[in-house]
């Protein structure tokens, strides 16, 4: 990665979260990065609910790009009627709302997004431009979200991911890490298909798109749109836990299971796999492959 002396000034927020957490790393080699988190655990705290205080912060910042890693990402407790609206506000409004500003200010905003936008009725990976069917309120959320950003005005760049996963927060690797050392025996979905993706690996590509839109700034406007940012290849969840299983070298039988065997409030897309292709050409960023990246996330996780 190429640096300048020319720092931008970068509001991060979600710090808290999977990805904030990496980007707070990776960001900071770049530029000035004033990192926020929802509940003020890692940072200080700003509620994305609250419009005054985000209105407030983002023009006392005045920051060159304003970074949303934070979501309602509690996919089955969205599903629950009390959730429904808090989800709505945090995964469609509060983008919107972000949008708004960095348009105002000149900022460009960057957006994650996510593969439950898709309803998984294909054997291919998606492309960007390709019809969207959520089957969840996550998934119905996140799609508004990017709805309104791409229609606040502003410079912005939307990274859908997918089956998100790293070392810090709640997710399926560490869940399934713990349960390795706790039974002898799991059962595992495997026909819904996806890629893990490290959250660091989102962090890093994140920070090098960053990294050229600085130094040529007209880009930000040139590039803006959606972009599919995930792991590259695909397995199920049944074989994202054989693999960390083997890397963890133990001993536990796991038993392939089918959806409708472990329901769950919200449903889920049976494939979800995102064409990187865009990506690639847009700004050069070849992603590695799942299994590649989930070695070095758990052989960093034992350092």
């Amino acid at each position: 990665m190429i640096v300048t002396a020319d720092r931008p000034k970068i509001l991060l927020i979600g710090c808290d979260g999977q990805v904030g957490w990496e980007l707070q790393r990776t960001l900071g080699i770049i530029g000035e990065v004033v990192a926020t988190s929802l509940c003020g655990g890692y940072g200080p705290a700003l509620d994305l609910l609250d419009r005054h205080a985000v209105t407030a912060m983002i023009q006392r910042i005045r920051p060159d790009f304003i970074i949303n890693a934070a979501a309602h990402t509690a996919v089955d407790k969205a599903e629950a009627e009390a959730e429904v609206e808090l989800s709505h506000q945090l995964n469609a409004e509060a983008p919107e709302q972000l949008g708004i500003l960095a348009a105002e200010q000149g900022a460009t905003l960057i957006h994650y997004s996510t593969d439950f936008i898709f309803s998984g009725n294909t054997s291919k990976p998606y492309r960007e431009e390709e019809a969207t069917g959520p089957l969840s309120v996550y998934g119905e959320t996140k799609l508004d979200g990017e709805q309104r950003v791409l229609a606040s005005g502003a410079n912005a760049l939307i990274f859908r991911t997918s089956w998100v996963y790293g070392n810090h927060g709640f997710n399926f690797m560490n869940t399934m890490m713990r349960l390795f050392k706790e039974r002898d025996q799991l059962s595992v979905v495997d026909d819904q298909i996806g890629a893990p993706t490290w959250s660091r690996m989102i962090a890093e590509a994140t920070a090098q798109i960053v990294n050229q839109l600085r130094l040529d700034p007209a880009d930000s406007a040139r590039l803006q749109g959606i972009y599919h940012l995930t792991a590259a290849g695909e397995t199920s969840w049944y074989g994202f836990a054989c693999r960390i299983r083997e890397l963890m070298d133990v001993e536990c039988n796991i038993q392939a299971i089918p959806t409708h065997e472990y329901p769950t409030p919200a449903r889920r897309p049976a494939y979800s796999v995102l064409d990187n292709t865009k990506l690639e050409e847009t700004f050069g960023l070849k992603m590695p492959e799942w299994q590649a990246s989930l070695k070095l996330c758990m052989e960093d996780r034992s350092h």
